[in-house]
């Protein structure tokens, strides 16, 4: 399967502030929007508030599956493909966020990305990526709920053999790979050609998306689509990105 949206623009998840508001902004703009991340169980909810007494920003409702549902029922009816990025350490909380998702005709994105020390201390985020089989479990879980699946990992990591990994959790069933490039964006090249054989896969490419130029760079490196992270709240810089993406696949095709 695919995950496929126009314009092949995300705005991509930024713990604590990407909310169903933040989606609704930037849906003039975007085909798909990730919400979160959010912690879903106890293990990435203690990380999560030893986060926020560090003055870090994080959703911590009283029931994050109850949240995850609230928040995606509010975008029902605006113009976008919808997901929430979420962590965890245990799969019983995936499968409900998932069949929420699922209810929501939502993406469910696996958070192999967060670097922030709490989370990898108790197991999740960038430490997934170390740890193939767990994450491609929690990729079968998800998607054996019906629900589209995204896995949002990172370049950059230590011992990561990034298009391998790539490759294993879309042979578990996802349907996109979302790219955090760091200062590494030919990685991009080596995921895209890592799923090229996995029919309909798609890469989402993240990091310093900002214009036309850094849009090209990452569409010439084989990403389907690209995410904008931190100024996904300025409509200036998503219809800008929006504009250079629909022109690149409207060259391609119609060269």
């Amino acid at each position: 399967m695919s995950l496929r949206f126009e314009p092949r623009v995300a705005a991509a998840s930024l713990s604590g502030e990407s909310d169903a508001d933040w989606a609704r902004t930037a849906a003039p703009y975007v085909g798909a929007a990730f919400l979160g991340g959010i912690a879903i169980d106890e293990p990435t909810r203690e990380a999560a508030r030893e986060m926020v007494e560090r003055e870090r920003t994080e959703f911590l409702p009283d029931d994050p599956v109850a949240f995850v549902d609230r928040q995606l029922a509010t975008l029902e009816n605006v113009p976008l493909v919808a997901g929430f990025n979420v962590r965890t350490t245990s799969v019983d909380p995936l499968r409900s966020v998932a069949a929420v998702c699922e209810g929501r005709d939502a993406v469910l994105e696996v958070n192999a990305h967060c670097r922030q020390d709490e989370m990898c201390a108790v197991g999740a985020g960038e430490t997934l990526l170390a740890d193939t089989e767990r994450l491609c479990t929690y990729v079968r879980v998800a998607a054996e709920v019906g629900v589209p699946v995204s896995v949002k990992v990172r370049t950059e990591v230590t011992g990561v053999d990034l298009p391998e990994t790539a490759r294993r959790v879309v042979d578990a069933g996802a349907d996109a790979v979302h790219v955090d490039a760091m200062d590494s964006e030919a990685v991009v090249a080596d995921v895209a050609g890592g799923v090229a054989d996995a029919e309909g896969a798609t890469v989402i490419a993240n990091n310093g998306v900002r214009d036309r130029e850094t849009v090209r760079e990452y569409l010439a490196y084989g990403a389907d689509a690209v995410s904008v992270g931190r100024p996904s709240d300025d409509p200036e810089i998503l219809e800008r990105v929006a504009e250079a993406t629909t022109s690149w696949f409207t060259r391609e095709a119609h060269p």
